[in-house]
């Protein structure tokens, strides 16, 4: 597996199923939103991507501003997977019903 950098993501596999992770942040507090929205708008389009699974692995909190971005990603049609949550990331999701929206798998990345 190919790890390609973004500014604010780590690309661990590209193409329909395109898995990102945050480089092993626990808190995605300092993530650059628009910057990170433009990259992941360039790379469906680059793509043609139909799923994005984000690696969760040790993130423990989400900000907002996230959140609303996986929803608009999945508004546009793209599928939104989620790996390896961790339990305060699940009650949040949980808590604004996106775990309806979004597919949280356990997996070894």
């Amino acid at each position: 597996m190919q790890v390609q950098m973004l500014s604010e993501l780590e690309v661990y596999e590209a193409g329909d199923l395109t898995v990102l992770g945050f480089g092993g942040r626990e808190v995605l507090d300092r993530i650059s939103l628009g910057q990170c929205r433009e990259e992941l708008m360039a790379l469906i389009r680059e793509l043609d991507c139909k799923t994005l699974a984000f690696d969760l692995t040790g993130v423990r909190l989400i900000p907002s501003g996230m959140l609303g971005l996986l929803c608009s990603i999945w508004k546009q049609g793209v599928a939104v997977h989620l790996y390896n949550p961790s339990q305060d990331v699940r009650e949040v999701l949980e808590i604004t019903k996106l775990d309806g929206l979004f597919e949280l798998h356990e997996v070894e990345v």
